[in-house]
């Protein structure tokens, strides 16, 4: 798998760099020492009325409380659901359990359907868009607030964008191998976080291929206000871009510009923490004239550049796992590095739970290629290009004169990204040394043929598809909610422990919330001014 014959890499050139090197070493670790990592998945969706408007219901009460239910939330708004797996070690777990949830869901919306796609459905006006309520504590009221914020901050509709998230942690049985493998000194939480950073920083470097693998939102509707209305016109009710990849991913959507005086740095968890724990407490004068708290009414958290760490808009985040209260950065800096969240995942509008086994399959391979190759600090020169990289592949990505930029120089995408397969090809061939199949090769074969075809990158069909049938992105995407709706409708019944699982958590999800509310013993002001207590 390692020899290609089109001139990109050659299985020699490989021997030559350090990538090869680390892979043997991991080789010699043993076969298993890749098969177990951890994968999650969260996933967002639109709820939308028979006739493709934005939901303007309460969240359902069959699915629980969303402050406090694990695998059913909202997001920004109250017709912004979120599915949240548990972290498995198969993909096909993560699958069917992001599966159980929509069918469960469904089960739950009367007559009401989700949205298949990231760019939103058609909406009239911010105002519109109503905001998540969580209920009477402060937490509850604290993360409402929290999004009137965001909505004051970029418009509520930029916010009503969704996606998808994957979380990927490597095995624990890896670090201490890795590590003595590469002599690697100093204890194992360091040095996972180091390694962990190693890979978000290549992330950044060549995250640019998951926008053109699969973004899927080269077009949106004409009720999207603002910069959208700069793209071309494909048809009375479309704006499109004709050669784009991931209308979400770019400066339309979350590569705003709002955030462009926000630098920070990957080179050290201390220095992420620290440039994060600025931004949240350093003050922003446009925000500063929205005001904090008018009238007795809380426009936002704060007139900070961030209000909160969430607000950081990143491709990709190192995380771990917060105790109850604690901020994420103090969960970083209190024991390291825990998993990676890839944030930059379009809804595969062609499959009805908006991701596939293939693409979590890929990812993961992805990931631990990035791990395993030279990463060295991210110089400010080099973060620019590849932020340039990443938005001019979700709005040019599939044009045939495209070019990325690679340390300074222009570079064919189709040539990186074969140098980049052709390695995660031998990461894939390693897993599935142990499975005694080759599903992960076969992921990364497919995604092969699709960097070699451009017309067959999901962005591409939904343009073929719209030009083809002269229909509006609405009507195409509603017409995809319907499937997807009758497809939960028709498949076979929840197990009865899932179903009972989800029941069971959306009942205790509301007993958790009161108990939440009748603890509060502060008032909200009180609230806060402890939260922010570091700034």
């Amino acid at each position: 798998m390692l020899a290609r014959c089109d001139g990109l890499l050659s299985k020699e050139s490989i021997l030559k760099q350090g990538f090869e090197k680390r892979l043997e070493t991991v080789a010699t670790a043993g076969k298993d020492v890749l098969v177990g990592g951890l994968k999650g998945v969260e996933k967002e969706s639109l709820r939308i009325s028979p006739d493709g408007l934005l939901a303007q219901t309460p969240h359902p009460a069959g699915l629980g409380s969303p402050l406090t239910n694990k695998y059913i939330t909202t997001d920004f708004s109250e017709a912004l659901l979120e599915f949240v797996t548990p972290a498995f070690t198969t993909t096909w777990e993560a699958l069917r359990c992001i599966c159980d949830i929509h069918q469960f869901t469904y089960s739950n919306l009367d007559d009401e359907m989700l949205w298949t796609a990231s760019m939103p459905c058609r909406i009239q006006a911010d105002r519109e868009i109503p905001l998540a309520r969580y209920g009477t504590s402060n937490v509850g009221r604290m993360k409402t607030i929290y999004r009137r914020g965001l909505g004051h901050r970029y418009g509520r509709q930029m916010q009503v964008i969704a996606g998808v998230h994957f979380n990927y942690s490597l095995p624990e049985t890896f670090w201490p191998a890795y590590q003595s493998a590469l002599g690697g000194e100093g204890s194992l939480r360091d040095f996972r976080s180091d390694h962990y950073l190693r890979m978000i920083r290549n992330f950044r470097r060549m995250g640019w291929i998951v926008l053109y693998l699969f973004g899927c939102s080269p077009a949106v509707c004409k009720s999207f206000a603002g910069a959208a209305a700069k793209l071309p016109s494909l048809n009375a009710d479309t704006w499109f871009e004709p050669w784009a990849t991931s209308l979400r991913m770019s400066d339309l959507g979350y590569s705003n510009q709002n955030q462009s005086k926000i630098n920070i740095s990957l080179n050290s968890v201390d220095e992420y923490v620290r440039d994060l724990s600025n931004a949240i407490c350093t003050p922003e004068p446009a925000y500063e004239e929205l005001g904090v708290k008018v009238d007795g009414h809380y426009r936002q958290l704060n007139a900070n550049l961030l209000q909160i760490e969430n607000e950081y808009y990143s491709p990709v985040r190192p995380k771990r796992i917060a105790r109850s209260g604690e901020q994420p950065t103090a969960a970083l800096r209190r024991d390291g590095i825990e998993y990676v969240e890839v944030r930059s995942l379009d809804i595969n509008m062609f499959d009805p739970s908006g991701i596939n086994q293939n693409t979590m399959r890929f990812l993961e391979a992805f990931l631990i290629y990035c791990l395993l190759e030279d990463s060295p600090s991210l110089g400010e020169d080099e973060t620019q290009e590849a932020a340039r990289n990443h938005t001019s592949t979700a709005k040019q990505g599939r044009h045939p004169e495209f070019r990325l930029m690679r340390d300074g120089k222009a570079v064919r995408l189709r040539d990186w990204a074969g140098e980049i397969v052709t390695k995660v090809s031998a990461i894939a061939e390693m897993i599935d040394r142990h499975d005694g199949d080759d599903s992960y090769v076969a992921a990364v074969r497919l995604q092969q043929k699709i960097i070699d075809d451009p017309e067959a990158t999901p962005s591409a069909r939904i343009v073929a598809e719209l030009e083809k049938t002269g229909s509006s992105f609405f009507e195409l995407t509603l017409g995809m909610a319907r499937c997807h709706s009758d497809y939960f409708s028709s498949i076979s019944p929840l197990r009865d422990s899932q179903a009972a699982l989800l029941a069971n958590e959306a009942a205790r999800s509301v007993e958790r919330q009161t108990d939440i509310e009748a603890a509060d013993k502060i008032s909200l002001d009180e609230y806060l001014q402890l939260y922010f207590t570091a700034c």
